[in-house]
């Protein structure tokens, strides 16, 4: 078996039946296509890759700046333009909702973020970001900002902008399906809830 054929061999073994996205008989066929499915694993390998080194690239929690961790990095950024509840903060980052409720406490005690009362009105309290935490995240993106100009520095102009196209819909392509497992999720939570409180009143 040549390399193309091993790689489509794996990936279609690591298919879960319901994820194949619905987009027509045409796309289905070139998923099937050996080259395709080689570049789609090229692509969750170099995916694994490219988180590792933007942490490292990036220096969260350089003991020598000791700016943030990544995950309130990525907490901050989510919380950058408007109070969020745990529960919008999980369907944003498709984080647990116990990991968010640890995450968030740590925060806390750190000073970077607040909670406050829905300004809406709503049930849940929410997390607003805080000064501190605003001045770290600016901090922490500038010294992002400043590793990735360094890495793309031998890139031309084109290349950085076909490459932030592509990476901006592979990342709303991700969103689009992290949102849709959360909202299953939280249905088929919310339906098994109502089951065993009518067996309840039985």
């Amino acid at each position: 078996m040549n390399s193309a054929s091993h790689d489509a061999a794996h990936i279609e073994d690591h298919v879960t039946p319901g994820t194949e996205a619905p987009d027509g008989e045409d796309n289905a066929k070139s998923r099937a296509d050996p080259k395709v499915l080689a570049d789609i694993v090229s692509i969750e390998y170099e995916s694994f890759l490219l988180g590792k080194r933007l942490t490292r690239v990036a220096g969260f929690r350089d003991p020598q700046l000791g700016i943030l961790d990544r995950s309130a990095y990525i907490l901050l950024v989510s919380l950058e333009h408007a109070p969020l509840s745990i529960g919008e903060l999980s369907a944003i980052t498709g984080l647990e909702t116990s990991t968010l409720n640890r995450q968030t406490a740590a925060m806390r005690r750190e000073g970077l973020i607040n909670r406050i009362a829905d300004p809406d009105g709503g049930m849940a309290r929410k997390f607003i970001i805080s000064s501190e935490g605003s001045t770290r995240l600016t901090q922490q993106r500038h010294r992002n900002l400043g590793a990735l100009r360094t890495v793309l520095a031998d890139w031309s102009d084109e290349d950085i902008s076909q490459f932030a196209a592509s990476l901006t819909r592979f990342n709303r392509s991700i969103y689009g399906h992290v949102a849709v497992r959360h909202a299953q999720s939280t249905s088929e939570a919310t339906s098994s809830q109502a089951s065993h409180q009518k067996a309840s009143l039985r």
